[in-house]
């Protein structure tokens, strides 16, 4: 099992630049964890492509289809106060915004504060930067 960032969802949901090889991650392990919040920020992406013609409707109903498969055959992270806290930590230590850190204290919930040789899958550069810190393998490389 895996986690997988929004950012990376959305990379994979939609076609861009790193879709194929997100795919490959995907294949190669489909079990993922998640974040309760990570629909919501992929709604938010998936939509917005869609409003600025990005995305046609069709291809944004196919990636909610598919987002919606993901989670329901994936661990999701559920909101605690250990997570809210531990965002609140990683909001103070790596500069993170809200839903990056939120993001990152559920992957450190989901790997029981054990990050070394867990998989963080994500796109976002400072996000990588703070996941590998915090002892993750950051995909895709």
């Amino acid at each position: 099992m895996r986690f997988w960032d929004a950012s990376a969802l959305v990379g994979w949901l939609v076609a861009e630049p790193a879709s194929a090889a997100l795919g490959r991650i995907l294949m190669a392990e489909p079990r993922t964890a998640l974040w309760w919040g990570t629909r919501v920020e992929c709604a938010s992406a998936i939509l917005r492509k869609e409003r600025d013609g990005l995305l046609r409707a069709e291809m944004a109903d196919d990636a909610w289809k598919r987002l919606l498969g993901v989670e329901e055959d994936g661990f999701v992270v559920m909101p605690t106060d250990k997570v809210r806290d531990r965002a609140v930590r990683l909001l103070r230590v790596r500069g993170l915004r809200a839903a990056d850190s939120f993001q990152l204290a559920a992957a450190l919930e989901w790997c029981e504060e054990r990050p070394e040789g867990e998989m963080f899958i994500c796109l976002d550069a400072k996000l990588r930067e703070a996941a590998a810190r915090e002892g993750f393998k950051v995909l895709p490389a």
